[in-house]
């Protein structure tokens, strides 16, 4: 499955460059997430818990930055195990441009699960995933932006 999308982030484009490297504000926007820990300049150990129809799995995972064109863009891979629930695998390629009001942020996003999961109903996974990700760039753009 693949998603896109974009926000506005009322923040210059180096100050939304650094929060998207930024493990607490990470950790606050991913949903489910419980914890996150940069273990190299590229690479993160996260856990988090997801939930698909009847199906609640708590997934352990890697996630991979490449392609990185600071302040401007980098593509984030993310491979995670749920035990008897399943795996799951994406891909989020993230560009950042100037604007005016601050900076814009597109997304295009790419999903595979399997297992459990998988079996639950590809529209009901779309619909989760689709939440998932319009609530990670929700939040990233309360946390990050400016004090309201």
């Amino acid at each position: 499955m693949d998603m896109t999308g974009e926000q506005l982030i009322a923040l210059p484009l180096t100050e939304t460059w650094r929060a998207l490297n930024d493990t607490a504000i990470l950790k606050d926007c991913i949903p489910g997430c419980e914890t996150i820990e940069q273990v190299s300049d590229t690479e993160y150990q996260l856990t988090m818990t997801a939930k698909v129809g009847p199906v609640s799995a708590k997934f352990k995972g890697r996630m991979t930055l490449s392609d990185i064109d600071p302040p401007h863009s980098y593509t984030l891979s993310f491979e995670g195990q749920g035990g008897v629930a399943g795996f799951a695998k994406g891909q989020a390629s993230v560009q950042l441009a100037p604007e005016a009001e601050g900076t814009r942020l597109g997304y295009v996003v790419k999903a595979m699960i399997g297992g459990k999961l998988a079996q639950v109903g590809a529209r009901l996974i779309d619909g989760v995933a689709k939440k998932i990700a319009e609530q990670f760039f929700s939040e990233f753009n309360k946390r990050a932006g400016p004090p309201q």
